[in-house]
């Protein structure tokens, strides 16, 4: 119902004329994705977009899939992450981004605080901690096609919906 209110909204302010704040750009086991959070997981290197012809498509393609594993961590529950392997996922993208203060404009300019990133890094362990505790005791190879046969399979099982268009290439300037 939430999800068919958002799709309504949004294609409601498109045909008045209406400045657009956000778009659905999918809905994968229940998890609105929305243009802010593509964003936000591409500036911050949270899921990786390097040499894609669309990055958008991309980076949505792994925040479906994100969205359809930690649907599964939670019914399992795996072990929570430590506070410092936490705090070492922020260093690693404080590090990326330069400075603190360079963290902080990015966290600003793509509508995050430091919570709620923390709270991506926590998600992002328990999902890593989840796969490591079903696919172990193989080669990294085997175990990364297995995983991706694994979430072909979560795909195929979960109720996802994809609205993503790219935006329309501006026209040429004269």
């Amino acid at each position: 119902m939430c999800v068919a209110m958002a799709v309504m909204l949004n294609l409601a302010s498109s045909a008045t004329g209406d400045e657009i704040i956000d778009r659905v750009f999918a809905v994968a086991a229940g998890k609105v994705i929305l243009a802010s959070d593509v964003r936000a997981a591409r500036e911050l290197g949270l899921v990786p977009a390097a040499g894609a012809a669309d990055p958008d498509r991309a980076v949505l393609s792994g925040l479906i899939d994100r969205a359809l594993m930690l649907a599964e961590v939670e019914r399992y529950a795996p072990p929570e992450p430590s506070t410092a392997d936490v705090d070492r996922a922020f260093v690693e993208i404080r590090d990326r981004a330069g400075s603190l203060t360079a963290l902080a404009a990015t966290l600003s300019r793509v509508g995050l605080d430091e919570r709620q990133l923390r709270e991506m890094l926590r998600q992002n362990l328990r999902i890593r901690g989840y796969l490591s505790q079903r696919f172990s005791g193989d080669t990294p190879e085997r175990v990364q096609v297995a995983i991706g046969e694994w979430v072909l399979g979560l795909r195929r099982r979960a109720d996802i919906v994809d609205v993503y268009q790219p935006a329309a290439p501006a026209p040429p300037v004269r």
